[in-house]
This record gives C-alpha cells, sequence and structure tokens, in this order.
C-alpha cells in the first residue's frame, strides 16, 4: 500500500521506517481474545477501574531500512479523550532493545495532564526533543510495558537489520469520549463516545472480565 504513495508515505507512516495496521480486532478473532485476556483485564480493573473498553489497537512494525525515533509523545496528546488516562500496554512481538527502537518513558511526567505538542515532519507530534530522566524499558519477546496515556514516551530508531515489531493495546473507562478537532481554531465539537462495539468492546463490566462478541 504505501509503495503506491507519493513518497512512499501516509501522515506518519512510511515504507521501510514504520508502519501502522490498525483494528486488528475488527478481523481477526485471536486479536479480539487475546484483548480480552485476563491478563489485560487484571491491569484494567487494578489501574483504571470496574468498567472498561478496549479504546484502540494497533500493529507497529519498526523497520531497519530508514532508522529514525518516534519522538517524545503521550497518546492522549494525538487524539485528546476524557478522562484523561487511559491505559496502553504495549506488547513486543519480537524482543524490544535499544537498538532497536524499545520504549522510552519519562516517569512522572503523567500528573501534568495533557502536554503541548507541536509536529515535527515526517516524524509527528512532540512534546520535547530529549529529556534528562528518560527511563528505557526494554522488553523481551511477549512482554509487555505498561503505561498511562498521560506518560511522555518515545521510541528510538531500529539500527538492527531485522523489524521490530508490537502489538499496541488501549484501554479506557466505559464512559470514555473522544474529542477531536484543533484547538488552534476554537473549541472542539461535541465528543463522540469511545464504544464503536466493532472494536470498542467491553472487556470489564461490574468488575467481572467480558468476552468479545465474535466476528460476523
Amino acid at each position: 500500500f504505501l509503495d503506491q504513495m507519493e513518497g512512499g508515505r501516509i501522515s506518519i507512516a512510511e515504507q521501510g521506517a514504520i508502519t501502522f495496521s490498525l483494528f486488528p480486532v475488527q478481523t481477526s478473532a485471536a486479536a479480539r481474545s487475546f484483548a480480552a485476556h485476563r491478563v489485560f483485564a487484571d491491569l484494567c480493573h487494578d489501574l483504571i477501574g470496574p468498567d472498561v473498553r478496549l479504546y484502540h489497537d494497533q500493529a507497529v512494525y519498526k523497520k531497519p531500512e530508514k532508522p529514525r525515533r518516534f519522538p517524545w509523545h503521550q497518546d492522549n496528546g494525538y487524539t485528546f479523550v476524557a478522562p484523561q488516562q487511559y491505559l496502553t500496554c504495549w506488547v513486543a512481538l519480537t524482543d524490544a532493545t535499544l537498538d532497536n527502537g524499545c520504549p522510552q518513558v519519562v516517569p512522572g511526567l503523567h500528573r501534568l495532564g495533557t502536554l503541548r505538542h507541536h509536529y515535527v515532519d515526517p516524524l509527528g507530534w512532540e512534546i520535547f526533543e530529549d529529556h534528562p530522566d528518560a527511563v528505557a524499558a526494554p522488553v523481551g519477546k511477549g512482554g509487555i510495558v505498561v503505561f498511562s496515556s498521560l506518560s511522555p514516551h518515545l521510541t528510538g530508531p531500529n539500527t538492527t537489520d531485522a523489524v521490530r515489531k508490537a502489538y499496541i493495546l488501549q484501554y479506557a473507562p466505559d464512559g470514555a469520549q473522544v474529542f477531536r478537532g484543533d484547538p488552534a481554531q476554537g473549541p472542539p465539537p461535541e465528543p463522540a463516545p469511545a464504544n464503536d462495539q466493532r472494536r470498542q468492546f467491553p472487556v470489564l463490566i461490574d468488575g467481572h472480565p467480558v468476552a468479545p462478541e465474535p466476528l460476523d
């Protein structure tokens, strides 16, 4: 697909650099079952509360042909969700190391809420270029890095000769709302509920894990 686009890219996805496969749960029964796994349900119960939905899922492949960082950002800086603090579970499908672009986070800054971002072409939205308190989070294949949607994080360039693969699942409290639009253009339009049944299904109701509806 990207090889048919001008410059081999669309938005922040670029052939040979980084690709994003959105919403595997819409087409894969295995992905739906995985997203509702008891490990994630327990994390959500402890860190969010008794009523939780899957908010977003994507597979992110960082390619070795064009090594580049994915800049410091908050997930809530890309699309503003209220309540602001939802949960990101970064699942390593291959070993994630400093050499191939493991996550790095800045502890404590989540307490400041959603920070101002600016766009850096072709990398994406960025809060700052570097931070002295950054902590690397290398993780083996099958491991999970868990952080708030308000935690500034980055992945470094993939300087190896293999693709670094990750599956990212994000969870929000039931009733969460999505605000879209450009803050520079005035107040946002009415928020939309984050409850698309095809992909934003419940994983917890009244504290109990819930299996997603099967695909049609």
